[in-house]
């Protein structure tokens, strides 16, 4: 499923009246029938029951005019309060208003004391609320009279449904300048937005749904909109059925370059990730004087020592050779967990990556090397995948958090074609960022994923499957299977869950991937 921008879907509206002739009110009667029967789930049935109903003066709030007349006819009591103008109000808004008035359906206007009282009261004592104020229409600052109803709805013990987006949250990034409507459900008209899926926005969405309204399919599968959704369907065609003549040397060969003193955990879970992600055959290269300590923790992982020029320390014309005649050996590299930051090891790395011809995944302290010089990622033979987290992707780019938060998906997309690198930025909805501009949101994963070693067990994951897919698809599948497993690993651990746990999930997340690819 795409995901789309807000001007993505305008456009979508524009095409789907000029060239197949959807006129705006119909396309709004699909969409308040279908917040109804939404509301109707999420307070498990509306009849005898008082929904109250918040409009705004745009198309967000004529979806909940019409809805709101949806609902009064399956048996609520509809108190209606209008948050904008009606003056104000679409063409398409103003016969759904004309229709409400009819049926003399409660409309109250918020510009007394009495009404907002009556407002407060009411909320009070709903049954459920439904936002249709803002949309996705809404950005920078709420106006004074928005923020007070927000409030209002917040301060309300009942459960709220948004139309398309909650009120407040910024559609394209997330962003929420000062409060925003916490739902408990969104119904997402035509596409699902970015802000449903990047916090905070993604945390006052709650149950997200999404529904075509009659919309063309075409338009909503259209190549133009390059965000997309990593969901199950998509995963289930990045997984390739193995033959029956498979060994270990055609599920893939992979060199992890890792660890350091301290530090020999991440490698271990990075290596062993990937054999559990289903490669062939895992050699795991770190510095000799921490060789024996990595060698009494694994088993399946073959080790090798490699030269160092201090204690724990990778660095220096011997290890580069030794790397580098080791990697002539395997499909694909993984550099990076628990590798260290001294001055030798970070230039090690940066001629290592320069010079070795084999699909690479770059992670941790791999990236680090190139904060202060990211033009040379340009510059490998092949198109590097790089896994940083949001301080790391920050430092590589040379911006704070904040400000790649503000932004997130363009400065990333940007990032992937200017240095010619696929990202795969972990964050609450890990991101994948490919150099012609296509952009995949998980739908896997879990706030108990926030600890140590995660992501050495995602690079681990992303390597292991480099050649059991495509290797430009494998970032893809190895986010979707990690965040799976993390899912599956939460489900037992619950926030108390370890990297380790991740990883010896992930079998089990190949198997129900396969699962679904049979029925």
């Amino acid at each position: 499923m795409k995901v789309s921008l807000r001007k993505e879907m305008q456009e979508i509206d524009k095409v789907s009246f000029e060239q197949y002739g959807l006129p705006a009110v119909l396309l709004m009667e699909n969409a308040g029938h279908r917040v109804a029967e939404a509301m109707d789930s999420l307070v498990k049935g509306v009849a005898g029951k008082t929904i109250c109903v918040l409009a705004g003066s745009g198309n967000n709030g004529g979806d909940a005019l019409c809805a709101a007349r949806h609902i009064q006819n399956m048996g609520a009591k509809v108190k209606l309060f209008l948050a904008g103008d009606s003056t104000h109000f679409s063409e398409a808004a103003k016969v759904m208003y004309r229709a409400l008035t009819a049926m003399q359906i409660e409309t109250n206007s918020l510009d007394s004391d009495r009404d907002w009282d009556r407002l407060h009261f009411a909320l009070k004592f709903a049954d459920g609320a439904l936002d249709g104020m803002l949309g996705t229409g809404f950005e920078g600052e709420l106006r004074k009279k928005n923020l007070r109803i927000i409030e209002e709805v917040n301060n309300a013990s009942c459960p709220v449904l948004a139309i398309d987006i909650p009120s407040g949250v910024e559609a394209d990034t997330g962003k929420i300048s000062t409060v925003a409507v916490k739902a408990d459900m969104t119904l997402a008209l035509g596409l699902p937005k970015i802000g449903h899926l990047l916090s905070p926005g993604a945390d006052m969405t709650g149950e997200l749904l999404v529904d075509d309204i009659g919309i063309p399919r075409e338009l909503l599968e259209g190549s133009q909109i390059k965000q997309n959704l990593l969901d199950d369907g998509v995963a289930m065609e990045l997984l390739p059925a193995r033959s029956r003549s498979v060994h270990k040397g055609t599920c893939g060969r992979i060199l992890v370059v890792a660890g350091s003193r301290g530090m020999t955990g991440a490698a271990v879970l990075a290596a062993s990730a990937a054999l559990r992600a289903g490669a062939g055959l895992v050699t795991l290269a770190v510095p000799q004087s921490v060789h024996a300590i990595v060698e009494s923790k694994l088993t399946e992982v073959m080790t090798t020592p490699v030269p160092e020029t201090e204690d724990g320390i990778l660095g220096g014309e011997a290890a580069l050779s030794c790397l580098l005649s080791l990697a002539e050996a395997y499909d694909a590299v993984l550099i990076g967990p628990g590798l260290g930051r001294a001055d030798r090891t970070q230039e090690l790395v940066r001629i290592f990556a320069a010079k070795v011809n084999k699909p690479l995944i770059m992670d941790a302290d791999a990236i680090f090397a190139f904060q202060r010089q990211p033009d040379d990622l340009c510059k490998m033979q092949q198109v590097p995948v790089l896994t940083p987290h949001l301080g790391e992707m920050a430092g590589l780019l040379g911006v704070t958090v904040p400000e790649l938060r503000e932004s997130l998906v363009p400065i990333v997309r940007e990032a992937a074609a200017e240095y010619q690198c696929v990202f795969v930025v972990k964050s609450e909805c890990t991101m994948i960022a490919y150099p012609d501009g296509d952009v995949f949101f998980t739908t896997k994963g879990n706030s108990g994923m926030a600890t140590a070693g995660c992501g050495d067990v995602l690079a681990g994951t992303v390597a292991g499957l480099m050649m059991q897919t495509e290797s430009a698809l494998a970032p893809m599948l190895g986010v979707y299977l990690h965040g799976l497993a993390g899912d599956l690993a939460y489900a037992e651990k619950g926030e108390g869950l370890i990297a380790s746990d991740i990883r010896e999930k992930l079998p089990e997340a190949r198997q129900l991937l396969r699962k679904n690819q049979q029925i």
